[in-house]
């Protein structure tokens, strides 16, 4: 038994892993890695300013406004971060500067926030709907209100487990579709800026109460164990307790760190560039708009709408009641839409970011299994969803009771990335890019003042919430310390399954920025094989069966998945993942039955399809084979894989493209122009035409491609005519193979 194992470990040596650390992406402008960022943030300007309001009265928009400016000094902190890390975040960041320990206590604190962004977006879309309903009810003469708390539970619920369903089966979160988002909420913020600008002309307003102590008026939960103390009093410490409830204005900050990787050459003034357009769009759309509610919303209103203020705005403007309402709808519309997103975004990035403590070891592989139908990471996504949905029910449907607790993550997340970019200027002094400014030379030390105020300013405003925000310290502690402790446990079983595994520690694992032939030592022309899960390899075995590797080298890949706005951790050779190496076992098991050498690869990528295709096209392979999905059949995967062959930048190359079933059918495909295949019917009727008209003396010289040339003019231009429709329904006739 001994010697077969020696044999076996011998046997996977000899085939060697390329790690790619470069994510195959499509690289996006500045303009949109701004609009994924803002879909975070920007989510939070519906309900940051009706919560600190809530806690410390009308002076509330001094202290969003005062976040709004503080956040562009965070936003510094991450942008230098990214100079020296393209894939950060806090947790590589602080584990980095700090170590592994102080790394997964941040992670923690970080799965927090987004514990809690899903439960408090999705109540407050729900507040923003039942609002809705409610003032046209009582436009109509229905005086039966609905329980606001109550329907905004049942919806943040409805909500919540539609989009864990939409993540099971695998939705993919792209840039485009968070600058449609924003192209809708730029509409939104010109009309309430514009709007309310015209109504404060006619009618004038109030300003918001100058942020004294003595207009500071704390509720008693708003202070926590500082009630009854003479602290509140003190105007700075009471400044810092009001600033502590507004702190969660700037929550989405983390997602620009874990977007760097996809923006555009060059890629540093993008950033930059983002980061200023993410500032002014903050500043308009969630400080503004705090100042507006108070100025337009009279007092005897306030409470109606004081978890929905934006509706308050919209139904304080001038003019008819009726068009004030298609105001409102419009609103809850718009806050509808981003809330929700922001549901999506927070499973999405809990998912990912989880997925990342998996690849370093932190978690076991039990959690990252895939589905077997659809082959995501389902028991991460049902635990983050069922936490999600166990905060909805505890909170009742309260905003300021889930805005209150939401706080503790966002506030400690940045803390520690803060401290640990300040340490990094001592334990890594190596020239950035970019630096924080704030900078001065004691000796030969450059001493990063900047970086310091600002982590002062977390650090202060974090220890102070410890104290003035029960729910908060209560519940956020006792999930992190239950996080961490779980992370550190299983890290440790890890580690002994990994010290314990005879067969799959031991591939040769070489990282490289991006494969190439060089890299994966394959030649011009080969095979390239897709693999996604451990239980379908079909296509590994029937190109094994059917490739001479005399003539051509089978490469098999898989595509590390880096979903979502969390982007933590590089991929290197200790995070070779068990359960790619379970996979890549099997693959080697099936080789060496065949007696047939191949090549493995790990290609991070955000969309599977265009990480294979720009694989193939750097690889220079000539054929592409994949499994047949559960989800989809083989016409609409070569679909799917066609359309990322069109996103290839040029020259693109010429592949096959052949998916193949369980039971070895194969269905060949070739993505791009090529001659069509025809029935003998369709070649029978193109020479009968041919024959009619070469009996004219002035078209003796015609030839077949010329008439299917004149056909597709026509066709193209019928689509454009009258007849489209006509044309569409014997297209689609034929598509259905009728």
């Amino acid at each position: 038994m001994a010697d077969d194992t020696q044999t076996r470990t011998a046997s996977r040596q000899r085939f060697r892993v390329v790690v790619a650390t470069t994510v195959l992406l499509s690289f996006i402008s500045f303009w949109r890695a701004a609009a994924i960022v803002l879909n975070d943030l920007g989510s939070s300007a519906f309900y940051a300013s009706g919560i600190a309001e809530q806690a410390f009265g009308k002076a509330a928009p001094w202290f969003i406004l005062a976040v709004m400016l503080f956040a562009n000094c965070v936003r510094m902190v991450y942008i230098e971060s990214c100079t020296m890390f393209t894939r950060g975040g806090v947790y590589r960041v602080v584990k980095e500067a700090m170590g592994g320990t102080l790394g997964k206590l941040a992670v923690s604190a970080l799965i927090f926030d987004y514990i809690l962004t899903g439960p408090i977006s999705a109540v407050s879309a729900g507040h923003y709907l039942t609002g809705l309903l409610n003032d046209s009810l009582d436009y109509i003469g229905i005086v039966q209100d609905l329980p606001p708390n109550f329907s905004s539970m049942v919806f943040a619920i409805l909500v919540t487990l539609y989009f864990w369903r939409k993540n099971i089966i695998g939705l993919h979160e792209s840039s485009e579709k968070a600058l449609r988002i924003m192209y809708v909420v730029t509409a939104l913020v010109i009309l309430v800026l514009a709007w309310s600008g015209v109504t404060l002309l006619l009618r004038g307003g109030h300003l918001a109460p100058w942020p004294a102590v003595a207009n500071l008026h704390f509720r008693d939960d708003a202070l926590g164990w500082l009630k009854g103390s003479s602290l509140p009093s003190i105007g700075v410490l009471a400044a810092l307790i009001a600033f502590g409830h507004s702190v969660l204005a700037m929550s989405g900050e983390e997602t620009l760190a874990q977007v760097n990787r996809e923006i555009e050459h060059p890629k540093l003034k993008n950033l930059k560039r983002a980061g200023i357009v993410i500032g002014v769009y903050a500043f308009l759309f969630t400080a503004v708009s705090s100042f507006l509610a108070v100025a337009l919303i009279p007092d005897a209103d306030r409470a109606h709408y004081i978890d929905n203020v934006i509706s308050g705005i919209a139904m304080h403007v001038a003019g008819p009641h009726q068009l004030r309402l298609v105001f409102q709808a419009f609103v809850v519309l718009v806050g509808t839409l981003m809330l929700s997103g922001a549901v999506n975004t927070a499973i999405i990035g809990s998912n990912g970011v989880l997925n990342r403590v998996a690849e370093d070891g932190v978690l076991t592989d039990w959690f990252r299994r895939p589905h077997r139908r659809y082959g995501t990471t389902y028991r991460l996504i049902d635990m983050v969803v069922l936490l999600q949905l166990f905060t909805i029910v505890a909170s009742r449907g309260k905003v300021y009771l889930l805005g209150e607790a939401y706080a503790f993550g966002v506030v400690w997340s940045f803390t520690m990335m803060a401290a640990s970019v300040f340490v990094l200027r001592f334990k890594d002094p190596r020239p950035r890019e970019w630096r924080v400014p704030g900078n001065f030379r004691i000796g030969k030390i450059e001493f990063p003042a900047g970086i310091l105020l600002i982590a002062l300013v977390l650090l202060s405003t974090a220890v102070i919430n410890l104290f003035s925000k029960k729910v908060a310290t209560v519940s956020g502690v006792s999930f992190t310390l239950f996080l961490f402790i779980l992370f550190t446990v299983s890290e440790r079983v890890t580690a002994r399954r990994r010290a314990a595994s005879t067969g799959m520690d031991q591939f040769n694992v070489a990282v490289t920025e991006q494969v190439s032939c060089e890299q994966v030592r394959c030649r011009p022309g080969n095979v390239l094989v897709a693999v996604r899960d451990h239980n379908a390899l079909e296509q590994v075995r029937f190109a094994l069966e059917r490739v001479n590797t005399d003539e051509r080298d089978v490469v098999v890949m898989t595509t590390r998945l880096m979903q979502g706005p969390d982007f933590t951790e590089h991929m290197a050779a200790d995070q070779f993942s068990e359960y790619e190496q379970l996979m890549f076992s099997r693959v080697v098991s099936l080789a060496e039955k065949t007696g047939k050498p191949l090549s493995l690869a790990v290609v991070p990528g955000t969309v599977p399809e265009e990480a294979i295709m720009l694989t193939a096209q750097r690889l220079r392979s000539s054929t592409v084979m994949v499994g047949r999905s559960f989800k989809m059949p083989a016409q609409e995967k070569a679909l799917r894989l066609g359309m990322a062959w069109e996103k290839l930048p040029n020259p693109r190359p010429r592949i096959t493209l052949q998916v193949i079933s369980p039971s070895g059918e194969t269905a060949s495909f070739l993505p791009g122009p090529h001659a069509p295949s025809l029935r003998p019917e369709d070649v029978e009727m193109l020479h009968r035409v041919w024959l009619e008209l070469v009996a004219d003396p002035g078209l003796h010289g015609l030839h077949h491609n010329q008439i299917i040339a004149v056909a597709l003019r026509r066709l193209a231009a019928g689509l454009r005519a009258q007849d489209r429709e006509s044309l569409l329904a014997e297209l689609r006739r034929l598509a259905g193979g009728r």
